[in-house]
């Protein structure tokens, strides 16, 4: 039985990789942000274990673990969660900035670098889901995108520095999906939201359980998906 530990399994890509993994009989530790917010995952995935820290304040998660009992190995990372606020460089301010920058990039570089010991130990895997935004930028997005374009130099980096202790690093890049996020970017937008015009969270979590499973002998280092209709 393989341990994961997910951040942003409270819907869309998360939600569905959480419960896929759940349902094969492996253990999942979920992160939430707060007390409430863990015992909504504990009644959605029932069965899984929580954990609190607030990807908002990545300061503070260090502190935040040190709180809790810790999974002393941990087979796969899957970095999902992720915030957007859409905006022109005129208009953003550094609150918006610090917003999508402590919680798309900051924050994961953190969580892997507390959970590198048990990661190394298991020689798991992490995941970072990115997005289109990670590889190109277009007006309006220069915030969410420096945070991607971070997040995959990140990993670029981590998959270079953990070869040698057998971690392996994958990106995937998402095209629009179906989720409550885009649903916030849709109104951000002013547009219409039909979720049936993107990508299913479904088959996104489908490309994420592929590299997991893939054997010891291949790592899928970079993925686009990308919407099929």
């Amino acid at each position: 039985m393989s341990i994961h530990l997910i951040t942003g399994a409270g819907s869309g890509i998360g939600e569905a990789v959480a419960r896929r993994l759940r349902e094969r009989g492996d253990e999942v530790v979920l992160l939430a942000r707060d007390a409430g917010r863990a015992k909504e995952l504990a009644g959605l995935h029932p069965g899984a274990r929580t954990l609190v820290g607030d990807l908002g304040n990545p300061d503070r998660l260090a502190w935040a673990f040190a709180q809790q009992s810790l999974p002393d190995r941990i087979d796969s990372l899957l970095h999902i969660a992720g915030v957007v606020e859409l905006g022109p460089v005129g208009g953003l301010s550094p609150k918006a900035w610090h917003f999508q920058l402590n919680t798309n990039l900051v924050a994961p570089a953190e969580v892997t670098r507390l959970f590198l010991p048990q990661l190394r130990v298991a020689q798991g895997h992490v995941v970072f889901v990115n997005s289109g935004a990670g590889l190109s930028a277009h007006a309006d997005w220069s915030a969410y995108a420096a945070s991607k374009h971070g997040l995959k130099a990140l990993a670029d980096s981590l998959r270079q520095e953990e070869h040698e202790n057998g971690v392996r690093v994958t990106s995937v890049y998402p095209g629009r999906t179906a989720s409550p996020m885009q649903a916030k970017v849709h109104r951000q937008e002013g547009k219409e939201y039909d979720a049936s015009r993107f990508i299913d969270p479904e088959s996104v979590a489908t490309t994420i359980v592929m590299a997991l499973d893939l054997p010891r002998d291949a790592e899928v280092n970079d993925l686009t998906v990308r919407p099929g209709r």
